[in-house]
C-alpha cells in the first residue's frame, strides 16, 4: 500500500524526504534542552556556580531556535506533500471517472464519487501530513527518549518499558474496532451527501408540489445517521485517551517514588531525576501521539480502499483497436441485439433480439409506451452502454471497435436531460465543435430556432449562463442543445424526445432545417408526440423491448395496431397536432 500510495506523491518527492529530515532535526533538538536543563541544575543551581547557568542557559536558546526553524520549514514541506498527494488522487480519480460509462457511474452513484473525490483524499491528505510530522516526531522522539533513559539510569527506564505494551495492546485493540466503524461512517456521509444532491437538483419540483417538509425529514434523517456513525467512531477513539492518562500518571508516580530514592540515597543526582521525568513525559506523549495517528491511519485506510476501489475499477467500456476506420456515412444496425442494465446473468433484458437498419441521410423516428427501450436502444450507438448479445454497426463497423473519440466523433446527441454549463452561450455551443466559426454557430442556432432569442439577450453569444441554464427556459434550453449538437455536423444525429419542450410550429421548423441544411446527416429522433415523427422516412414502433412494426406514417396507421392507438389516443387528448 505504502508503495502504491509512494507512486502519487510524484512531483512532491523533495517535500516527503525533506520533511521527515527536518522533523527528526527539530526533535533531535529538543531532546537535547532536558540534558541542559540537568546540567544547569547540577552544575549550576546545587553547586550555586553562574558560569554553567549562563552556558547552558544560551546553548538552550540556539537549540531552541534551530527546532523553531527546522520545524516550520517541516510544517511547509509536509503541506506542500499532503496537498500535492491529494492533487495527484482526486486526478486519478477525475480521470478514471471521466472513461467510465453510464454503467460505471451507476455502480458507484454519483453522490458517492464525490465524497470520494472530496471526503476521502481530504482524510488521506490529513493523514499524510500527520505521518510526516506527528508520527515521524513521535517515533523519533520515543526512540530518543528510551535511549537517552536508559543511558542516565537504565533501572528507571524499566518503568516504561513495562508500561509501553500495555498502551500498544490498547491501541491495537481499538484499531480493530474503529476500522469498520469508519467504512460505515464514510457510506452514511455518501448517503447524506445523495440527499442534499438530489434535494438541489429537483429543488423546483420540491417547491411545485410543496414537499419541503418531506425533504427535511429525509436530510434530518440522513444527517442523523452520518452524526451517529461518526459518534460511534470517534467515541471510541476518545477512549484510548484516559487509558493513555492512566499510564502516564502511573508512570509518573512510579519514576518519582524509586528515582526520589535513589537521590535521597545518593544514587542519581536531582538534575538527572528531572532530565528521566521530561523524557519518560516525552515518551508516554509519543505513545499517545502515535496512538492517535495510528487511529487517523485506520480511518484514512477506509478512505484509502474507496479511492483506490474507484482508480482500480477498469472501465466496462473500452477503447476498440480499429485504426482503418471507414468513411463517416451515418449507416446505422442493430443485428439481434439484446441489452440489460444488470450484467453478470441478473436482471432482464430491455432490448430483445432487435434488427434494425438505418441508412446514411434517413430520418427515423422511434416511437412507443413509457418503458420500451426506446432511450436504451440509442444510447448504444456512441457506446455509452455495451450490448449484452449482437452488434451494433456504425457504417459496417462493429462499434466496440471504434476507438470512442472516433466513434463519438460522428455522433450529435441531445439526451433527454438537457444539459448546459455555466459558461457564455457560446463556450457550450463550442463544446459541439471548438474549431466552428460564427458563421457556423450562427447557422446551427438559426436551424434549430434558437437564432432570434439568442440575440434578443443584450449580450446575445456572450450571454452568461448560469449552472444548468437554470436562467433560460426549458424550450430555450432544448434548442440550444440542439444547436450545439448541430455545431459539430456529425454524420448521425440523435435526439431523445429533445423537442418537448417545443411548441408544434417551431418544431416543424426545425424538422424543416434537417431537411434542408442536414441532408446527408441520418436523423434519429425519439419523441412522443406524432406530429414529431409522421414525416419521417422510417418509423419504428418499439413494444417491451422489441420491434413491433416499422414503416411510414401511412403504412403503420393501416398495419400498427400499437401505432394507431398512439394516434388515436393523441387526437382523443385533443392534440390534433400531436
Amino acid at each position: 500500500m505504502l508503495k502504491r500510495i509512494a507512486s502519487y506523491l510524484k512531483g512532491y518527492e523533495r517535500y516527503v524526504i525533506g520533511s521527515p529530515i527536518l522533523v527528526i532535526v527539530e526533535t533531535v533538538c529538543q531532546m537535547i534542552i532536558p540534558l541542559l536543563m540537568a546540567r544547569i541544575i547540577n552544575e549550576g543551581i546545587l553547586k550555586e556556580n553562574m558560569a554553567p547557568i549562563w552556558q547552558a542557559g544560551a546553548l538552550m536558546v540556539v537549540v531552541a531556535l534551530a527546532a523553531t526553524i527546522t520545524g516550520g520549514l517541516a510544517a511547509k514541506c509536509a503541506t506542500n506533500a499532503a496537498q500535492g498527494l491529494g492533487a495527484n488522487l482526486r486526478r486519478a480519480e477525475f480521470e478514471r471517472v471521466a472513461s467510465f460509462s453510464f454503467a460505471d457511474i451507476d455502480k458507484f452513484s454519483s453522490s458517492s464519487l464525490i465524497t470520494r473525490m472530496t471526503n476521502d483524499v481530504t482524510n488521506i491528505q490529513n493523514t499524510s501530513m500527520i505521518c510526516l510530522r506527528i508520527l515521524i516526531r513521535a517515533v523519533t522522539m520515543l526512540i530518543a527518549s528510551v535511549v537517552l533513559t536508559l543511558s542516565i539510569n537504565p533501572r528507571l527506564a524499566l518503568v516504561v518499558l513495562v508500561i509501553l505494551p500495555i498502551m500498544a495492546v490498547a491501541l491495537l485493540i481499538l484499531m480493530k474496532i474503529c476500522f469498520p466503524l469508519f467504512e460505515k461512517m464514510q457510506k452514511a456521509l455518501d448517503h447524506l451527501n445523495e440527499q442534499v444532491q438530489e434535494n438541489l437538483i429537483a429543488v423546483r419540483v420540491v417547491k411545485s408540489y410543496v414537499r419541503e417538509d418531506r425533504e427535511r425529514e429525509k436530510f434530518i434523517d440522513a444527517n442523523d445517521g452520518f452524526t451517529a456513525a461518526g459518534l460511534r467512531a470517534v467515541l471510541r477513539m476518545v477512549a484510548i485517551q484516559p487509558v493513555m492518562m492512566i499510564c502516564m500518571s502511573a508512570a509518573t508516580v512510579l519514576v518519582l517514588y524509586f528515582g526520589g530514592q535513589m537521590v535521597l540515597g545518593l544514587e542519581m543526582d536531582l538534575g538527572y531525576l528531572q532530565t528521566v521525568l521530561d523524557y519518560i513525559m516525552q515518551i508516554l506523549m509519543s505513545i499517545m501521539m502515535v496512538g492517535m495517528a495510528i487511529l487517523q491511519l485506520t480511518r484514512s485506510q477506509a478512505s484509502l480502499r474507496r479511492v483506490f476501489e474507484v482508480i482500480d475499477t477498469q472501465p466496462s467500456v473500452t477503447d476498440g483497436d480499429e485504426r482503418s476506420l471507414p468513411a463517416p456515412q451515418g449507416r446505422v444496425e442493430f443485428k439481434d441485439v439484446s441489452f440489460r442494465y444488470q450484467t453478470g446473468g441478473a436482471g432482464e433484458d430491455v432490448l430483445k433480439n432487435i434488427s434494425l437498419t438505418v441508412e446514411p441521410g434517413q430520418f427515423v423516428a422511434i416511437v412507443g409506451g413509457t418503458g420500451t427501450g426506446k432511450s436504451s436502444l440509442v444510447n448504444l450507438i456512441p457506446r455509452f452502454y455495451d450490448v449484452h448479445k449482437g452488434q451494433v454497426l456504425v457504417d459496417g463497423l462493429d462499434v466496440r471497435d471504434y476507438p470512442l473519440d472516433a466513434l463519438r466523433g460522428r455522433i450529435g446527441m441531445v439526451l433527454q436531460n438537457n444539459v448546459l454549463f455555466s459558461g457564455t452561450i457560446r463556450e457550450n455551443l463550442l463544446w459541439g465543435n471548438e474549431n466552428a466559426t460564427e458563421e457556423e454557430l450562427i447557422q446551427a442556432a438559426k436551424d434549430a430556432q434558437a437564432y432570434d432569442f439568442i440575440m434578443s439577450f443584450p449580450e446575445g453569444f456572450d450571454t452568461y449562463l448560469e449552472q444548468g441554464g437554470v436562467n433560460v427556459s426549458g424550450g430555450q434550453k432544448q434548442r440550444l442543445c440542439i444547436t450545439r449538437a448541430m455545431v459539430r455536423k456529425p454524420a448521425v444525429l440523435i435526439l431523445d424526445d429533445s423537442t418537448s419542450a417545443v411548441d408544434s410550429a417551431t418544431e416543424g421548423k426545425i424538422r424543416e432545417s434537417f431537411r434542408e441544411n442536414l441532408k446527408g446527416t441520418t436523423v434519429i429522433i425519439i419523441a412522443q408526440r406524432i406530429s414529431s415523427v409522421q414525416y419521417a422516412d422510417k418509423i419504428v414502433v418499439l413494444d417491451e423491448g422489441t420491434v413491433a412494426d416499422v414503416g411510414t406514417h401511412d403504412e403503420l396507421m393501416e398495419s400498427s395496431k400499437i401505432y394507431r392507438e398512439i394516434y388515436d389516443s393523441q387526437q382523443e387528448g385533443g392534440d390534433g397536432n400531436g
